[in-house]
């Protein structure tokens, strides 16, 4: 099924943090380490034989090493996803994991070059492959999927269980140490339909609103753009006691115009390719 995406994200600061150590990977944008967030929702649109991927960071650390962590983890997604695109046409499972890595050995690299002792981000994708969307995460980042109204988390938290106070720490991060082979992404193969919708966001958000809120807001027929800015007022609203960033898209039928210019196109390569053979052929070679 030939299909294209509608999204829209935004990156909040929140309203007790002083900085943001959020950063994300949308289809080519991405915020650099020191920010204050994106100027509102943003939106666009992409078609599948583009193959975009999109991405949430949680970066982590003291004295602003949790922002660098994020801006590194998705600079390296985006020269990994440029050097490497086709890999995920052909083998996306074997693309998430290879870019888990680059991202992970380029906060460790940092990380050993600066001495620092502990920095790192979460980390949640959703890329959009030929046939399928598949999903990749480490740590408490999540992926939610919305489809004719119902409504369920795709994303595996990975974090330490049974802790009785404050936030489980994370058993799962971008930035690792290398040495230890400890990073194991989930990864997982989705199904894609028009109407689905699919939501990448940080914990400032989940933090603050239920599954349940989440989802009333999820499953309404609302525009991308308006059910995402819908979602960062209640969780400003409830106190926005962390960064916030969300990304949602929705898949959508392709326009006739555009599968009918596609074939096209492809008939007019396979005859121009018949063409050549006749000529090939009538010249004696």
């Amino acid at each position: 099924m030939a299909y294209q995406i509608e999204y829209a994200y935004t990156s909040h600061i929140g309203k007790v943090r002083g900085n943001n150590e959020d950063n994300f990977w949308c289809c080519g944008e991405t915020m650099k380490a020191d920010n204050l967030g994106t100027e509102g929702v943003l939106v666009g649109r992409a078609a599948q034989s583009q193959n975009p991927v999109l991405a949430v960071f949680d970066g982590m650390g003291g004295e602003s090493c949790g922002e660098i962590a994020a801006y590194l983890a998705a600079d390296a997604c985006g020269r990994h996803y440029q050097a490497n695109k086709a890999d995920l046409k052909n083998v996306p499972e074997q693309f998430l994991d290879e870019i888990s890595r680059s991202m992970n050995h380029a906060v460790c690299e940092y990380s050993l070059e600066n001495r620092v002792r502990s920095m790192g981000t979460t980390m949640v994708m959703l890329a959009m492959g030929d046939e399928a969307v598949y999903a990749c995460n480490v740590g408490d980042s999540r992926l939610y999927q919305a489809d004719n109204g119902r409504f369920c988390q795709i994303s595996v938290d990975h974090v330490l269980k049974g802790g009785p106070f404050g936030k489980a720490p994370l058993t799962q991060y971008v930035g690792i140490p290398e040495d230890s082979m400890g990073l194991e992404p989930y990864i997982r193969k989705l199904e894609c339909r028009p109407g689905m919708r699919y939501l990448l966001c940080s914990d400032g958000m989940t933090d603050m609103l239920s599954d349940g809120e989440i989802a009333d807001i999820l499953t309404r027929e609302i525009p991308v753009q308006e059910a995402v800015e819908i979602l960062l007022e209640r969780a400003l609203k409830k106190g926005g006691r962390d960064n916030v960033t969300i990304i949602l898209c929705e898949i959508r039928e392709a326009e006739r115009r555009n599968r009918l210019f596609q074939w096209l196109e492809n008939r007019r390569r396979q005859c121009g390719g018949l063409q050549n053979e006749k000529s090939d052929a009538g010249s004696g070679l």
